[in-house]
């Protein structure tokens, strides 16, 4: 976790982090201007409500793995089957990862 100094955007900080170290980041973040500015630095973009999903998943995953394995547990279903876009991929690749 970074912290700004008083008086410097948070924004600021994480261009200048984004565009210091040349290599590429998972930039959690909401706002366009720092979604845009990360896919032009090469790096991936996640907004805060798909990140919050997988934790919530990766959560749910772990809770039941813990659970006995006796309970009938049904089929998992695969999801969307409609064709993601390349950034929509990069974005679920760089989120499966964490």
């Amino acid at each position: 976790m970074v912290y700004s100094r008083i008086g410097e955007k948070a924004d600021a900080v994480i261009k200048r982090i984004i565009s210091s170290v040349k290599q590429q980041w998972i930039v959690v973040s909401s706002d366009r201007d720092i979604a845009n500015y990360a896919w032009a630095s090469g790096s991936i973009p996640a907004k805060a409500e798909d990140f919050l999903r997988s934790l919530e998943r990766t959560e749910i995953s772990f809770s039941n793995s813990q659970q006995d394995d006796d309970e009938d547990i049904g089929p998992q279903r695969k999801g969307n089957p409609r064709k993601l876009s390349k950034k929509d991929k990069a974005i679920a690749r760089a989120l499966s990862k964490l």
